[in-house]
């Protein structure tokens, strides 16, 4: 009967995440999961597989939590529209935030060409963030703060888009106030009758 695992697992996904965000996954050493999580080779391998096998978990993880918390946020959200300002906002709102970047942006940009089921995940998540984003477009409609004759799925994509590029400026060290600015310019093309 194997032995009941004696480390908090999801202690360690979130310690050797920071690792990956941090580095990126091909300069993330093996030395370095291991001091991040506290755990030697054979029971870090034990618990999650090789090196692909735990970042693909961290990926997933990281990736739902995000879709947990836009859910909530939208939930929270005054308006729909209000929603929608602040995601495309967001990655411009502190400059620690903005040079790290968002670890999927970072991840998808690092190995979606060579890594299929990275690229996989990358699509699932981004059409999850794509149906928040529906949600929020719909809403918005009903709120009369959106076009009534917009496609909403197709302006949540070009939302999503607008935000990654955000998202990439900042990882340049582009000022908070060019990258507000772009926000802002972004969001004046894609939402005019929000005003």
């Amino acid at each position: 009967m194997p032995r009941p695992r004696e480390f908090d697992e999801a202690g360690v996904v979130a310690a050797v995440r920071q690792e990956f965000w941090d580095k990126g996954y091909a300069a993330t050493s093996l030395d370095d999961l291991m001091r991040a999580s506290g755990l030697g080779k054979g029971s870090l391998y034990g618990a999650f597989g090789d090196k692909r096998s735990l970042f693909l978990r961290v990926l997933r993880d990281y990736d739902e939590a995000n879709d947990r918390m836009l859910r909530e946020r939208l939930a929270a959200a005054k308006r729909g529209v209000d929603f929608v300002r602040d995601f495309v906002r967001g990655p411009g709102c502190d400059a620690t935030g903005a040079r790290r970047g968002c670890l999927l942006a970072n991840t998808t940009a690092e190995l979606a060409m060579s890594m299929p089921d990275v690229a996989a995940e990358a699509r699932r998540s981004y059409e999850a963030t794509t149906r928040v984003l529906t949600e929020a477009l719909d809403r918005a409609q009903r709120e009369g703060d959106v076009d009534p004759d917009a496609d909403t799925e197709e302006l949540a994509r070009a939302v999503l888009a607008a935000q990654l590029g955000i998202v990439a400026l900042g990882r340049t060290g582009m000022d908070l106030d060019e990258l507000t600015t772009a926000a802002d310019c972004a969001l004046r093309r894609l939402l005019p009758a929000t005003g």
